[in-house]
This record gives structure tokens, C-alpha cells and sequence, in this order.
């Protein structure tokens, strides 16, 4: 069988936190503390530790990003929710307008 192994997030932002930005380490706190870290709480925690990056340098590194299925509906989730287009999801998490097409024309 061909497992899949997934990085330790939890493990990978607790010692980032504790090395290089000790003082942001109680806005991260609620994430680390879940049992169940997610793609999206990787997404959240970076913008807290590292703000908001200017589009292109963002785009650079979302470019190797994976999303699982329950990562993906809870974004398509969170368009509905919020009334947004396509190109709207695609800005506020930092993806490709192609890619939500792309993941709504797999799923629905």
C-alpha cells in the first residue's frame, strides 16, 4: 500500500513560533491547540505569522500547496456561505480562479 505521510504542522509552527516569532505565539494559540490541524488552519496561521504578502510573492508560494477534499469543500463551503464569485474566493484564500473552477467542476 502506498500511504500518504503528511507533515507535522502543529509540530513545524510550534517551533517556528518558538524560535523566530515568540511574541505572535498567543494569536496562534487557538489553532495549535486543536486536535485536528487542517489545511486551512495552515493558511490562517501563516497569515498571522507572516501578514498579508504582496499577490506575487504569494502566488510563488502557494504555487506546491495540496488540498485535501474536506479542505476543498470547506472552501467551496465558505463561497456559498459569503455570496462570492469565483474570482472572489480565489483572491481571499490566495488560489487560482481556474483551480475553484477546476475543483467545482470535479466535485458538483
Amino acid at each position: 500500500m502506498n500511504k500518504t505521510i503528511k507533515p507535522n504542522y502543529k509540530k513545524i509552527y510550534t517551533d517556528l513560533l518558538k524560535l523566530k516569532f515568540p511574541e505572535k505565539e498567543k494569536e496562534c494559540l487557538p489553532f495549535l491547540k486543536k486536535p485536528d490541524f487542517t489545511e486551512l488552519d495552515v493558511i490562517d496561521i501563516e497569515n498571522i505569522i507572516f501578514g498579508k504578502q504582496n499577490p506575487k510573492s504569494e502566488l510563488n508560494n502557494r504555487r506546491h500547496r495540496s488540498y485535501n477534499k474536506v479542505a476543498i469543500f470547506k472552501i467551496l463551503d465558505y463561497q456559498k456561505e459569503n455570496n462570492l464569485n469565483n474570482s472572489q474566493l480565489a483572491t481571499h484564500f490566495g488560489l487560482s480562479r481556474n483551480t475553484i473552477a477546476k475543483w467545482k467542476k470535479i466535485f458538483f
